[in-house]
């Protein structure tokens, strides 16, 4: 009995996680020049494009990047409260919010370390990024790029899995009504955390190797940060 919960439960999670992600892929993308208006306006970033980026100290980046993912626990958290009342109940929807949640956290990185995603290669490339926060592979070469629209639902359906895999032993405490309030608070805003470093790390790696071939004349810098999309 206990077995075929868990799997009902994992079930649920994989489902749930699998519709926040889609929602946040089709609807609720970060929008990236608002996001660069606000880099500029909330955290003085003297910068006109992404490419500016490049231009500013890796620390301050790294420093914005902190509070961006702070931000995000935080409102994982009190969205976990507030629908963990219910346990089991309101499970599917504090994933698919928190999902949502996740991956806006994870756009506004990538755009902050000066990746973009206005392209198709550009968009399969965030999403690479977002699964390997999720702590999954994806190797560059399975990437179909004139087909964003297989490839993203792939690379949503990996993520979804592994996380369901991940989280259904701690989850299994939601169902405990107002109990879950206070464990849900404290898993969203863990799981946030968790995919947002695993994020920082991939992006901060491809930042500094992009800013490091600006610095011996590999390629110009005033050039897209598109280099390494295409090719490293």
């Amino acid at each position: 009995m206990a077995l075929l919960n868990k799997t009902w439960l994992r079930v649920r999670v994989e489902n749930a996680l699998k519709k926040g992600l889609t929602q946040a892929y089709e609807t609720v993308k970060v929008d990236p020049q608002h996001y660069l208006l606000h880099l500029q306006v909330a955290h003085g970033l003297p910068v006109t494009t992404f490419r500016g980026i490049y231009s500013v100290p890796l620390a301050q980046i790294d420093d914005i990047a902190a509070q961006t993912v702070r931000a995000g626990m935080k409102m994982a958290m009190v969205e976990g409260a507030g629908l963990g009342i219910g346990g089991m109940l309101t499970v599917v929807p504090d994933l698919s919010f928190l999902a949502v949640i996740t991956l806006r956290t994870i756009q506004k990185l990538s755009l902050l370390y000066g990746f973009e995603y206005n392209t198709d290669e550009e968009m399969a490339d965030l999403w690479v990024a977002a699964a390997s926060a999720a702590g999954v592979d994806i190797s560059r070469e399975l990437m179909e790029k004139q087909v964003v629209s297989r490839f993203v639902p792939r690379v949503i359906q990996a993520m979804a899995a592994q996380a369901s895999k991940e989280a259904v032993e701690k989850w299994a405490g939601r169902v405990i009504p107002v109990l879950s309030s206070v464990i849900g608070a404290g898993l969203n805003y863990f799981f946030v955390r968790a995919w947002s470093e695993r994020a920082i790390k991939h992006f901060r790696e491809r930042h500094i190797a992009l800013r490091d071939k600006m610095a011996g004349g590999e390629i110009p810098f005033v050039g897209a940060p598109h280099e390494l999309s295409s090719g490293s």
